[in-house]
């Protein structure tokens, strides 16, 4: 299931007030938060309680506004939870419980976290248009599609994995070498 197809699930399915989506995000997207929370002093219930803080903050956010998925709900979902982790670790001394309301508190801070996601992903993909086409499709199977380099070597037809990987690199360079030139222009 691409990005696309996920977002568009998940939020036709928040909007029938289904639990669906909220179990599809959990399957997907749990594991990035398990591992962040896990990396940065917390354990696998620290983890459930942000994820799940995480999901009722986006489901308050698909609410509050016009809100159009820029990219995939997996950046929403870890970008919150790890703005809830990270200010729970900050408050751990006073231990502050993060409850319900906490979209409607940190509106501004998280909208501009969202913001500032969206600038990213707007930026990504002008740096992305301005690559080769055979580029783009290779980075598009990889990071967008999830595709393993095993099956890149398989679709493009290169001789080796190594071949596929270096292709890979090559790529992920034309970006780097126009987005430095972005940045030497502003």
């Amino acid at each position: 299931m691409n990005k696309r197809t996920t977002n568009a699930l998940a939020i036709e399915d928040f909007q029938k007030d289904s639990n669906v989506a909220f179990a599809v995000l959990y399957q997907k997207y749990f594991g990035y938060t398990r591992k962040f929370v896990l990396g940065n002093k917390g354990n696998l219930e620290d983890a459930e309680d942000v994820f799940q803080d995480a999901l009722i903050i986006l489901y308050e956010k698909l609410y509050d506004d016009d809100f159009k998925a820029y990219t995939c709900l997996a950046n929403y979902v870890t970008g919150i939870s790890k703005n809830l982790w990270l200010k729970k670790l900050r408050n751990r001394n006073f231990f502050v419980e993060i409850h319900e309301t906490y979209y409607f508190e940190n509106k501004e801070e998280i909208n501009q976290a969202i913001e500032n996601e969206r600038d990213y992903w707007d930026k990504l993909n002008d740096y992305i248009n301005e690559i080769s086409s055979h580029c783009q499709n290779l980075i598009h199977d990889i990071f967008m599609k999830n595709k393993n380099i095993g099956e890149i070597q398989e679709k493009y037809k290169y001789s080796s994995k190594h071949n596929a990987q270096n292709q890979k690199h090559k790529c992920v360079e034309q970006i780097r070498k126009i987005k430095k030139e972005d940045n030497f222009q502003n």
